[in-house]
């Protein structure tokens, strides 16, 4: 374990070097984690944009640069999950400036920060959110490095053709059913994804819902689909809600009083609310589809119960900032140990991990890459400790220098929409383009942008949609192999303990999360988030 551990380390910081300094070569992996990490952090401190777009626009391009040879793996892989981490840190600048946060999740920031920012303390309240945020960071990472390869040894070992289609079965419910309000709409988009994917796919020869046309005769390219329905769909409601808003609030500046800086006795007073909200979002994490917000959700209500301080929760107290960014940053380290064991995505950002992988070649997030083989080296073993190495890597940046790059980028938050929606039109076309080099592709894009802009009107959640459209070709591979194992017996999903075990699982969420909710939780739920 030790030599495989080592061999990763030694492909990021050993690798090929973009260009030298005094006869010393930069490594190109540390050079694109730094590039991906401080855009990520402009990216998340500019409303509109954040980790997921950025992520979205960067893979097609940096396909073109790196091409698809195993040797890109790690830069490409190294640059997104740079940005997936500066994104995470960036979002709370806006949230506390501006009140307007800069990812979904940073919501609950903006009660406590925006007032200590209101009170002149907007330096001591960002300097909270980048130490509770890398700290939560830093403890999901070291979580992922130590369950990930154990849990995938367990699933090789245990797990066969039938127990692996049960298994992305239950991934599905469990992601139709937490995400979005409404969990029959998420498996409709579940559903629907998977019919997509269908469309000119399978293992034998004959075409399936092509409508006997050359423009399905390929399939739907995964790219376009998924950047249309992710982002020019948000672009499309974006421009929709801007239309029906157009008053723009001018912005007061507060003059900043006091100490900004943030002494060790008040880390020492953080770090109980820290250490809880990093195990909440860890434990989240794990789950497949549920997402920061709710464990924003869940860290933020934590720290308001064990909160005796003088100054209340909402009311501008740095403990409030820190139990949410610990919350919701410890969420983006746990989510890869379902995608490196399982090969499962939970969120959109492991989304685009999947899709860069998948693209490249070379390495196929599931069970197989914790193969710890002595007779032969297993590649696919070497890329992931050394994806776990640029994870640290983005770690080290963000506590050395995350904190003096996240002060800089306030002035994000002034940039109108006006201006930042076409760019952003604009920039995910052209990815798009870039990675299919054919016109037809802009049909794919503008299809799937009204899907996605109907989607979110009619509150049917994209994520569902997207995953299941990812992993509807393992489904029918695994769901093929078995059928074929047990010999054509149409029963073979429910000839092992654990595929029933797993199917009981996945219908037992649907049911719990169906169940409506009482009248007085839904009073007591509105009366919290009101104050």
């Amino acid at each position: 374990m030790l030599e495989y551990v080592w061999a990763g380390v030694l492909a990021v910081i050993a690798g090929p070097a973009a260009f030298e300094i005094f006869g010393l070569g930069v490594p190109i992996t540390v050079l694109m984690v730094f590039g991906g990490f401080v855009i990520g952090i402009v990216g998340g401190a500019t409303p509109g944009l954040a980790g997921p777009f950025l992520m979205a626009v960067s893979l097609p391009i940096l396909l073109s640069i790196f091409g698809f040879t195993p040797d890109a793996l790690l830069p490409v892989l190294g640059f997104l999950v740079g940005v997936m981490k500066g994104a995470t840190v960036g979002g709370a600048v806006p949230a506390i400036l501006f009140n307007t946060p800069g990812t979904p999740d940073a919501m609950l920031t903006t009660f406590d920060g925006y007032p200590m920012a209101q009170k002149g303390q907007a330096g001591k309240a960002l300097r909270t959110a980048h130490f509770a945020s890398v700290s939560g960071d830093t403890f999901s990472d070291i979580v992922l490095f130590t369950c990930a390869p154990f849990l995938a040894i367990a699933v090789e070992a245990y797990l066969g053709f039938g127990e692996k289609a049960a298994l992305i079965l239950l991934s599905l419910a469990f992601v139709a059913a937490v995400v979005g309000a409404s969990p029959m709409k998420g498996m409709i988009a579940a559903f629907f994804g998977l019919f997509v994917a269908a469309i000119a796919t399978g293992e034998d020869s004959y075409p399936r819902l092509t409508f006997e046309t050359d423009f399905l005769a390929n399939g739907v390219p995964l790219i376009t689909a998924v950047l249309g329905v992710l982002i020019l769909g948000e672009v499309l409601y974006a421009f929709e809600q801007m239309w029906r808003d157009r008053r723009v609030e001018k912005i007061k500046e507060v003059q900043q009083e006091g100490d900004q800086r943030l002494t060790w006795a008040e880390r020492k007073r953080l770090f109980p609310y820290i250490s809880v909200s990093a195990l909440i979002g860890t434990g989240i994490g794990a789950l497949p589809g549920i997402g920061s917000t709710l464990a924003a959700t869940l860290g933020y209500a934590t720290g308001d119960r064990m909160h005796k301080g003088p100054v209340k929760f909402g009311d501008g107290t740095p403990e409030g900032v820190a139990a949410t960014e610990a919350a919701n940053s410890s969420v983006s380290g746990a989510n890869l140990i379902p995608v490196l064991s399982l090969g499962i995505p939970g969120n959109v950002g492991a989304v685009f991990l999947i899709l860069a992988a998948e693209s490249i070649g070379g390495f196929n997030p599931g069970p197989g890459v914790f193969r710890f083989t002595t007779s032969e080296v297993n590649p696919e073993l070497v890329i992931a400790f050394g994806l776990f190495t640029a994870m640290m890597l983005a770690n080290i940046m963000n506590w050395i220098i995350g904190g003096r790059i996240m002060a800089a980028c306030g002035v994000m938050s002034r940039i109108p929409k006006q201006v930042l929606l076409p760019i952003v039109l604009l920039l995910t076309l052209t990815a798009i383009y870039v990675q299919e080099t054919d016109f037809n592709a802009f049909y794919f894009a503008f299809a799937f942008a009204i899907l996605g802009y109907l989607m979110r009107k009619l509150k049917v959640p994209t994520l569902p949609f997207v995953i299941a459209f990812i992993l509807a070709g393992n489904l029918e591979t695994s769901i093929r192999q078995a059928f074929a194992v047990s010999g054509g017996d149409s029963w073979f999903l429910f000839k092992s303990p654990l595929s029933i075990l797993f199917l009981l699982i996945a219908v037992g969420v649907i049911i719990f999360f169906s169940r409506p909710k009482k009248p007085a939780a839904n009073k007591a739920i509105a009366a919290e988030r009101d104050s």
